[in-house]
């Protein structure tokens, strides 16, 4: 029997290698940059390729309207809500994230009102911007009213609400709205009568600021020197506000209030009265006693059916542009000045809602205010107003634009705006409709100037032909014809009376306005707090 050497030893079992390090399977919830995600259009049986997320800031324009306002709110539709989805749909947002903006620091440069557009947003967020073709994939899942422009890669830190400097709204108010004669309120006319500029009810709206169907866009508020019966007559084409007029003349005379006192003799109004039987060849009435015995009137009778064309042209112009009021070196003047008021560091609290005096967010810093130019949009002449400032508050453009066009129309003195600004004194301002208002543009000034060597500048500059196409298309396009068909301006401008802005016409009349501060008692005057800020 053999002996096993001792010195000979068994070799042992054969190790297994242990198994490679798993790669961590990092899901796409995960706060890091590295996630795996299917390339569109990518068949399950390929393998997923991995992108990593991103920093970027995407500027895209929108239509405000059937929107209630940009930032998202449970239960409504808001700009951001579609944005959000649409950035899910495209892949930029993982399906575990979506909903949830925080996980993919989400930050938006403004918030726009209801029914607000805006040129030049911009938010900023961690997205996955491949594969390429993001713009178009976001293209497909947002309807007409948005217009993406682009991206740009930014610093990490980067935060489109804290980084943006300034911002400018553009507010476009047309002209016939600065025309004191325009859409007069029925107080105005019946305090007009016996003076020297008595002003014509307007035949577009009632008493009460309601439109009539079938009445707009056609102007027919001046004065008692600009209109006359004859031209009443002859411009007119359309049977239904014909009937109105005559009816309307037909009530006054009757009644004796005697609104329209344009008329220089009893002949014109019987030359009106006898419409009905006046031929729609000859324009001429076989009842026409009145006429022959004055020939002046028959005389214009037929020079107005002969320039029948000219004088329908030059009443449709007249229309277009207030009814003779013209946005010149004057008036531009006296607008300029009165938003020049703004300028500078002020406290707006008369100009917002739910902000008190006393919050620290009610001061604000307006960089310019201007109204230079006009635009002709579908026929309706509008003035341009831009702001710039670091921000602003809720309905606080629209306030001033509101306030601002009262004083232009003298439904107030320009004290106004210097007593709405005073600290202690609360002031009731009228608020301008939101259709003429969209955001034109964010700018992040300091961040260009600090990472201008490694980062792009983040800017309108490379869209600015896209952008104006959209603005055009979408935005001026959608005020001019809401103006057209509902009048909302029009019907806005009814509403400017000491009836429902009794601060209008107390800041007017220089009288005393006292408020109450926290301790209930009296602050300084309204006049007294006026000389002050003139001294």
């Amino acid at each position: 029997m053999e002996i096993p050497d001792s010195k000979t030893t068994t070799s042992p079992p054969p190790q297994q290698e242990p198994d490679l390090k798993k790669p961590k399977m990092t899901s796409t919830t995960s706060e890091e940059d590295d996630a795996a995600i299917t390339a569109p259009g990518d068949e399950t049986n390929i393998k997923k390729q991995r992108y990593k997320r991103r920093k970027i800031a995407i500027f895209f324009a929108y239509c405000g309207v059937g929107y209630q306002g940009m930032q998202k709110n449970p239960g409504a539709k808001t700009i951001e809500g579609d944005l959000e989805e649409a950035l899910f749909h495209a892949g930029a947002v993982p399906e575990n994230d979506r909903g949830i903006p925080k996980r993919y620091d989400w930050a938006r440069s403004a918030r726009t009102d209801k029914g607000v557009s805006a040129v030049g947003q911009v938010v900023s967020g961690r997205f996955y911007i491949d594969p390429p073709g993001l713009v178009e994939r976001l293209h497909s899942n947002l309807s007409p009213q948005f217009r993406i422009f682009g991206y740009k890669r930014v610093t990490g830190s980067f935060n489109a609400k804290k980084f943006c400097d300034r911002r400018r709204y553009v507010y476009l108010i047309p002209v016939f709205a600065l025309n004191p004669c325009s859409h007069r309120d029925r107080e105005s006319v019946l305090a007009s009568l016996g003076s020297d500029s008595e002003l014509v009810k307007c035949l577009e709206c009632s008493e009460r600021g309601r439109k009539v169907v079938g009445a707009l866009g056609k102007r027919s508020f001046e004065s008692k020197s600009d209109v006359s019966p004859t031209e009443i007559r002859s411009n007119d084409k359309d049977t239904t506000l014909k009937a109105e007029i005559k009816e309307e003349v037909s009530a006054l005379m009757d009644n004796g209030d005697g609104v329209i006192r344009s008329f220089e003799s009893v002949n014109e109004i019987k030359v009106l009265r006898n419409e009905e039987s006046v031929t729609t060849e000859s324009g001429i009435s076989s009842n026409s006693e009145d006429a022959n015995a004055n020939p002046e009137i028959k005389d214009e009778i037929t020079v107005s059916i002969e320039k029948g064309d000219d004088k329908n042209t030059k009443s449709e112009e007249e229309a277009i542009n207030g009814s003779g009021f013209c946005y010149e070196e004057k008036e531009k003047e006296r607008f300029n000045r009165i938003l020049n008021y703004y300028v500078g560091s002020h406290n707006f609290h008369n100009f917002t809602t739910r902000t008190k005096a006393e919050d620290p967010s009610a001061k604000r810093f307006i960089v310019s205010f201007d109204a230079k130019t006009t635009v002709t949009v579908e026929g309706i002449e509008f003035v341009k107003c831009e702001v710039v400032g670091q921000s602003f508050m809720l309905h606080q453009i629209r306030k001033m634009i509101g306030a601002a066009v009262a004083i232009m129309r003298n439904c107030a003195s320009e004290s106004l705006i210097q007593t709405a600004l005073q600290k202690d004194v609360n002031v009731t301002v009228p608020t301008a409709p939101e259709v003429g208002l969209y955001l034109d543009e964010c700018f992040f000034t300091s961040y260009n100037q600090k990472w201008k060597d490694s980062h792009e500048e983040l800017s309108m500059k490379d869209y600015e032909e896209e952008a104006e196409e959209f603005k055009m298309k979408h935005i001026y396009s959608h005020i001019a014809a809401t103006e057209h068909k509902e009048g909302s301006v029009a019907l806005w401008l009814h509403s400017l009376n000491h009836r429902n802005y009794p601060d209008l016409q107390v800041c007017g009349n220089g009288d005393d306005i006292t408020s109450e501060d926290n301790n209930g008692k009296e602050s300084t005057t309204v006049e007294s707090m006026a000389e002050s800020t003139a001294l």
